[in-house]
């Protein structure tokens, strides 16, 4: 399934909360999110530009397959999309211990703080992560949803992101890569640098 989705950053989260509330948007949660990203130990998905992602959202647990379609190919280096195939699980750490077991490696523990905004069928996720400014994400059931809502924002199209956070982090010099724990108490270098999307 394709993800409609597009990425905003150096925004003033002050405003942005100001203009959510006035244009009839509700919030629905903040909390933290925690996420394992998983790959086989050929690094195959990472050179295909996919990954696997177990995260724990606190009401539930989800487990998603990811993959940039057209990696780089739009206009700044942007995707032309995301493919994605996302379903829920039952138990964080059996799920943890499954993919493990057979054979999987650790590839990154990552944690950000979500807090999502409602607008009828548009979400507006205000993520913030270690070590970066936060953006906003502003996803629908389709590519009118998302421009409904840049429009209903006031932001400029011009400077939407179809993109990753991984490579969001690079524009202010984080580079994933470089880390197997990357949360907000503890930041772990890894002593081989993968590429890692998250």
């Amino acid at each position: 399934m394709e993800e409609f989705e597009v990425v905003f950053t150096d925004i003033n989260i002050k405003e942005t909360r100001a203009k959510l509330e006035s244009v009839g948007a509700k919030k629905i949660f903040k909390r933290t999110y925690h996420r394992l990203n998983f790959e086989y130990p050929d690094w195959r998905l990472d050179k295909n530009n996919s990954w696997i992602r177990l995260r724990d959202e606190g009401e539930k647990v989800t487990l998603a397959f990811k993959k940039r379609i057209g990696a780089g190919a739009g206009e700044h280096d942007n995707d032309l999309g995301m493919e994605e195939i996302e379903f829920e699980v039952s138990n964080y750490e059996k799920v943890r211990d499954f993919f493990l077991a057979i054979g999987f490696v650790h590839k990154l523990e990552v944690e950000n703080r979500r807090e999502r905004w409602q607008y009828q069928n548009i979400q507006f996720d205000l993520d913030t992560y270690p070590l970066i400014p936060t953006v906003i994400e502003i996803e629908s059931d389709s590519w009118d949803g998302v421009s409904k809502g840049i429009q209903l924002l006031g932001f400029d199209p011009a400077k939407q992101r179809i993109c990753s956070m991984s490579q969001i982090a690079k524009d202010y010099g984080v580079d994933y890569a470089d880390y197997i724990i990357y949360r907000f108490d503890k930041q772990v270098k890894r002593e081989q640098p993968r590429h890692s999307e998250i």
